[in-house]
């Protein structure tokens, strides 16, 4: 029996609130903080940077991305799929460029991610929303050096998904070259028992299937994509567990994998902050890029 098993409903429910865990403020006043602070964060990103806002990647009303450019493109630049979080019913791409201006300072390109949010969306059409997200993005952009993922909290989950995928169905094999996974879930089947599964709707099977931490297969060449996993000081118990339980997970493997403890930060600082160039994440961030 796993450790989460033993748990109440009530201790699960508490270890899958992030809010709850928070130092700085209560419950609401976190989650309220977090998102003024990357609204705020992502119109500062979008007046001053070079933007293309909305553009497709699909056929549906929530298949959109925000792509912030570099300042000074030279040739083939980097791009970064910033993927959000939000427990994949919450926040969008419209409030998610706040992590750009660093990284288009340094050339590399970003882009955030739009997906059909539950309940419109179910989990599957998720993943497979983000997958065709890079698809796109390495056919819409064939200079690119290097495409890298970057999500937190549920974002972090539906990006560890794609590094599980099989893209022959994509006609393309995009050249992931890292992940920066940030305070993520890699296995669902712990939330199906709590207040979140309410807007998912997801079934035990459902949850397995789209667990990352199940569906760990060795990487497609050893060392081509590194794999970053960051989590914070103060996230949930269960939260940090996930992280060191999927970074044991990839490294058994074969991947190319680090885990960083990212001291004095709640779940939200955690991603809050990666708008601040001297912010110790977005330093490994940038040099994990520029090392390439």
């Amino acid at each position: 029996m796993e450790k989460w098993q033993e748990m109440t409903k009530e201790e699960l429910e508490a270890q899958y609130s992030p809010s709850r865990w928070s130092p700085r403020m209560d419950k609401d006043a976190v989650i309220k903080a977090h998102v003024q602070a990357v609204s705020e964060g992502t119109r500062r990103a979008q007046a001053a940077t070079q933007t293309l806002l909305h553009i497709p990647y699909g056929t549906g009303d929530g298949e959109r991305l925000d792509v912030y450019l570099p300042t000074e493109p030279s040739g083939d630049f980097p791009l970064v799929l910033y993927i959000h979080g939000g427990y994949w019913q919450e926040l969008s791409k419209d409030v998610s460029g706040f992590a750009a201006p660093p990284l288009v300072a340094h050339g590399i390109a970003m882009a955030a991610v739009g997906y059909d949010l539950a309940p419109k969306g179910r989990l599957e059409e998720m993943v497979g929303q983000v997958q065709r997200s890079v698809a796109f993005a390495v056919q819409q952009y064939a200079g690119l050096s290097g495409v890298y993922l970057l999500g937190h909290s549920a974002g972090a989950h539906l990006a560890a998904m794609v590094l599980s995928t099989d893209w022959k169905e994509f006609g393309v094999v995009p050249s992931i070259k890292g992940a920066f996974l940030v305070s993520g879930v890699y296995d669902l089947e712990p939330i199906t028992h709590t207040y979140v599964n309410e807007m998912l709707r997801m079934s035990r099977e459902e949850a397995q299937q789209n667990s990352p931490m199940r569906r760990v297969a060795k990487p497609a060449s050893e060392g081509a994509c590194q794999v970053l996993i960051a989590m914070a000081q103060h996230d949930a118990p269960e939260f940090r567990r996930q992280s060191q339980e999927y970074f044991q997970a990839l490294r058994a493997a074969g991947w190319s994998t680090s885990l960083l403890d990212v001291a004095d930060v709640d779940h939200f600082e955690v991603a809050e902050k990666l708008s601040q160039q001297d912010y110790l994440l977005t330093q490994v961030i940038l040099n994990m890029i520029a090392r390439g």
